[in-house]
């Protein structure tokens, strides 16, 4: 064999162990890299689980927080237009009774004024 045939095999050896080897690198890290997915995903999966359950109550609890606070406000309000109607009734009295005194009090001065202007 010629030394040329040689150096080419002994290359195209290297080359194929060099690739096979970096191949092996590789492969490991691809392991590694699923491995460490797996673990990943596992972790995600029980922290879902361990909010879907800690939420769960508190969610229930300021559901009801909400109802309670509605309930005080719709009161509240119904209290409210209570309070209106009650000081709407007052002011409209009071508005009837004002405008009946000034209108005697209208018609006393007329009737004074009529009395002493005769005079």
């Amino acid at each position: 064999m010629d030394f040329s045939q040689i150096v080419l095999n002994q290359s195209l050896t290297f080359i194929a162990w060099a690739t096979f080897v970096i191949f092996l690198v590789i492969a490991g890290f691809f392991v590694k890299l699923l491995t460490d997915l797996s673990t990943l995903t596992q972790n995600v999966n029980k922290t879902s689980i361990m909010l879907n359950e800690e939420l769960k109550p508190t969610l229930d609890e300021l559901n009801s927080t909400l109802v309670s606070l509605n309930m005080i406000i719709k009161n509240t309000d119904d209290r409210m237009g209570n309070i209106k109607g009650a000081v709407d009734r007052v002011v409209g009295t009071t508005k009837n009774v004002t405008g009946t005194l000034f209108s005697g009090l209208v018609k006393g001065f007329g009737t004074a004024w009529k009395i002493f202007a005769k005079k």
